[in-house]
């Protein structure tokens, strides 16, 4: 190891209390493919024998660690110029080592950043990372991020990482197509023809076995079917703007009201299963397995993985399952989208000039070209994985696939995700077709990027109070006259309050 990256590890030791001193010791003393973390790196961007030299902060996920001549990293290294320093830690302590390297001043120069925390946010305000919007342009591939994700993603609207990409329309609708099938029914389009689908899954013995034993939708005590379905009315995702620019909260809009009286209307004619307000998300799955329920509205992926268990239940089930996009709605074809990434990979200002900063954003726009996204994530071929015909058949030996822990947390996928995969299923293509036909109707969030004071103190308060309120609606326990004092206690429990900031941080990310 180069003698200035040891006395930048010094000095990242030389804290205060024995508990750091004990931390920092572990880390620098674990072996190649040990559980602890590799030395810890700090170097300021620059260059060793026209390589670019950089110290790299990663989560790993895995018991293991990549081994220290790991030959993915020694092929990353030979593609890309570079000399690399990663310094792995374990994901179950990653938010406390992350915390306590900002505290100490001596960054790496690259850090994955799982979320925008507290401690992530007030370093990216007080200097300790480069805002990297200005400088996206100038990338072939990061100048073709997804402004919403961007958005997303971003602290006061100004890019302190670059996301990685995670599928943005990723909500869709499983369903039963095998009783579609039985009933003669085509699938779904409208929110009126799934109402339809509903009720006939519910009341026509879709399954045949002459019982009324069946019904149409699957939900549970997770709120985001129902939030899914809000905006399939037209209600906003979390926050709208109204006539005035100003924005105002989805459950104090129309459309949200109107969804909640469909919602209302499946419980009461016996459409979706009675226990949804007190079962765990985790059966939801089960009781399409099983022929319970005919229809899940959630994450489109899910349709890949029942359809991989009904077929091992009955493999002559095959075409059982379908997935579908979201159904369209009196404001027209609308689905709610997800964050989009998990997690940023964020530069410190260990990058001191803007030369080097430029040279470490080359080096992070390569990672998203084909040949480096395969590397990152598959491995090299024929010793991690096989090529057949168009698709990969991955190593089994996990001795050999230990290289690749972690190696994919520095991956961001933009613009999109390359290369071979596993093989495809019929219904494992169809959901990513819709999940990339999704990324033209989803509707952003205009209030993500804002950060409140009164939400971190009050957030899980508030939210518990909208979503007890619609829960108890549905199921008949209040009327719309309980439903609107329960959105004033919201008010008054730091709602208006809420409101107010939210208002005010929008109007300066504006300006």
């Amino acid at each position: 190891m180069k003698q200035a990256k040891k006395s930048v590890k010094h000095s990242i030791k030389v804290l205060s209390t024995s508990f750091l001193v004990a931390a920092m010791l572990a880390a620098c003393s674990s072996s190649p493919g040990g559980n602890g973390e590799q030395a810890q790196s700090g170097s300021s961007g620059g260059e060793a024998a026209g390589k670019l030299e950089l110290g790299i902060m990663v989560p790993n996920f895995e018991a293991e660690t990549p081994a220290a001549n790991n030959p993915v990293i020694q092929k990353l290294e030979e593609l890309t110029n570079t000399e690399l320093e990663f310094q792995w830690v374990p994901s179950s302590s990653y938010e406390d080592k992350f915390n306590i390297t900002l505290a100490s001043g001596k960054l790496p120069d690259v850090m994955v950043v799982l979320g925008k925390s507290p401690s992530f946010i007030n370093a990216s305000r007080n200097g300790a990372f480069w805002e990297l919007g200005p400088y996206l342009k100038d990338y072939p591939n990061l100048s073709q991020a997804n402004e919403i994700i961007l958005n997303n993603a971003s602290i006061d609207g100004k890019t302190y990482g670059i996301y990685r990409a995670r599928v943005l329309g990723r909500n869709g609708v499983t369903i039963r197509k095998d009783w579609l099938d039985n009933l003669g029914l085509s699938a779904p389009t409208t929110i009126d023809e799934f109402y339809n689908v509903m009720k006939a899954f519910t009341e026509n013995d879709p399954d045949g076995n002459g019982k009324k034993d069946t019904y149409g939708l699957i939900a549970s005590k997770f709120n985001g079917p129902w939030d899914i379905m809000s905006v399939w009315f037209g209600a906003p995702n979390r926050w709208g703007e109204d006539e005035n620019g100003q924005l105002v909260p989805a459950h104090k809009t129309p459309q949200y009201l109107e969804a909640l009286k469909f919602f209302r209307k499946l419980y009461e004619e016996g459409l979706v299963n009675k226990d949804f307000a007190v079962m765990d998300a985790t059966k939801m799955p089960d009781l399409m397995v099983n022929g319970k329920g005919g229809v899940m509205v959630d994450v489109a992926d899910n349709a890949q993985r029942i359809d991989q268990k009904v077929l091992e239940k009955d493999p002559n089930a095959t075409g059982a399952i379908d997935v579908l996009p979201a159904m369209v709605g009196p404001e027209g074809h609308r689905d709610l989208p997800t964050s989009g990434y998990s997690g940023m990979i964020a530069i410190s200002k260990s990058v001191k000039t803007e030369e080097e900063l430029k040279e470490v954003l080359t080096f992070l726009d390569k990672l998203n070209e084909e040949e480096l996204q395969m590397l990152m994530s598959s491995g090299i071929e024929g010793t991690h994985y096989e090529k057949k015909e168009d698709y990969i058949v991955p190593s089994t030996d996990k001795q050999i696939l230990r290289d690749l822990n972690g190696t994919n947390q520095i991956l961001m996928f933009i613009p999109e995700t390359r290369g071979l995969s596993v093989e495809q299923t019929p219904v494992r293509q169809k959901v990513a077709e819709i999940q990339k036909a999704n990324e033209e109707i989803v509707i952003p969030n205009p209030g993500e990027p804002l950060i409140s004071d009164v939400y971190a103190q009050k957030g899980p308060q508030l939210d518990n109070i909208i979503n007890d309120a619609r829960t108890k609606f549905i199921v008949g326990q209040i009327d719309e006259q309980g439903l609107q004092e329960a959105f004033e206690l919201w008010e008054a429990n730091g709602g208006t309050e809420y409101i107010e900031e939210v208002n005010k941080l929008y109007a300066e990310v504006k300006q």
